[in-house]
């Protein structure tokens, strides 16, 4: 459950996961060695490919081991898949709040809180001008902030400080 939102995390990141990806998933939220939880979550990501939950789950492994670029590789494929699903064009650049409805839960709404998630990877690259253009997309398509946007651009404000 987000504690943000009240939304259960499958219905925020995409939906359902498959139920031989939840057993991997399961195992790898109690999985002692880092290596192991990464072993799992990879098998998961070529078990569905096309989860986005398991994106989201790699993307922040990658973030908390300090593995920005990597957790941006992944960040990017997982939006392409929820691009996919969502009808949106490939370039992020190009969305516009009128092609899928980015509040409700679905791959829309992951779409664009992995948008949220990419601004703040670029931002812990020490790149606030890139981190500042996805967000400000996020803003355009969650204009009421439910991705919690303003977090992100406080960190970015403060890294021009």
């Amino acid at each position: 459950m987000n504690i943000l939102t009240g939304e259960s995390s499958t219905e925020l990141f995409g939906g359902d996961v498959p139920p031989q990806v939840k057993a991997l998933l399961d195992e790898a939220r109690t999985a002692e060695s880092p290596e192991r939880v990464l072993a799992l979550l990879l098998t998961a990501q070529i078990s569905a490919p096309t989860c986005p939950s398991v994106y989201y789950l790699l993307y922040k492994y990658h973030a908390r081991q300090a593995d920005f670029q990597q957790a941006e590789a992944v960040a990017l494929k997982g939006l392409a898949v929820a691009a996919k699903q969502a009808g949106l064009p490939d370039d992020w650049r190009s969305v516009t709040h009128d092609m899928a409805d980015f509040t409700s839960p679905g791959p829309a709404r992951f779409w664009v809180f992995t948008l949220k998630a990419l601004a703040f990877i670029r931002l812990r690259q020490h790149d606030s001008a890139q981190a500042a253009e996805f967000l400000s997309k996020v803003k355009q398509l969650d204009p009421e902030g439910g991705t919690g946007a303003g977090v992100i651009q406080s960190l970015i404000d403060g890294s021009r400080s």
